[in-house]
């Protein structure tokens, strides 16, 4: 193994939004990211914490991460969120995503979670295989539902 699994650090938010990034131009939404180093930093490292992080690092490069938050489901308790797994394109198939998830699951069985969650895009096989392949139950009877910036402001207008 040449890379370590670890937190991370406020410092490692340039690196992270390189991640998404990446993520974004695989899941062909290559202008879809908003969010900012500055916004990482403040919302993973401000006052008011509002995700957790955990990064692969290879020799000071950060080459992959997985982004988790606390959520509360009424029918389990408390839960927490995957809100992406990314491994950057040449180290997939490296173990590297295995040890990440591992990582989630340590940090999740800590806090004494119910449950972890997370979407999966009905396309990408090599993830869905991947995650069943974990005991990772996918979800194929629930669709995601969102409600965006313009949504709801939409949404607001008309009450």
């Amino acid at each position: 193994m040449d890379y370590i699994i670890r937190e991370a650090k406020r410092k490692d938010m340039a690196q992270v939004l390189k991640l998404i990034t990446e993520l974004a131009v695989f899941e062909k939404e290559d202008d879809a990211v908003e969010v900012t180093v500055a916004d990482l930093e403040e919302s993973g490292f401000g006052d008011q914490k509002l995700f957790h992080c955990f990064v692969a690092d290879k020799e000071g490069q950060i080459v992959g991460m997985a982004l988790v938050y606390p959520r509360y489901s009424t029918w389990k308790g408390p839960v927490i969120h995957l809100e992406d797994l990314i491994v950057t394109e040449r180290m997939r198939g490296s173990g590297l995503g295995t040890a990440l998830l591992n990582e989630v699951v340590k940090y999740g069985n800590s806090l004494g979670v119910k449950r972890i969650s997370w979407e999966v895009l009905d396309w990408n096989k090599p993830a869905i295989d991947f995650y069943e392949s974990k005991g990772a139950d996918v979800k194929r009877d629930w669709d995601v539902v969102h409600l965006d910036e313009k949504g709801i402001s939409n949404y607001l207008s008309k009450i």
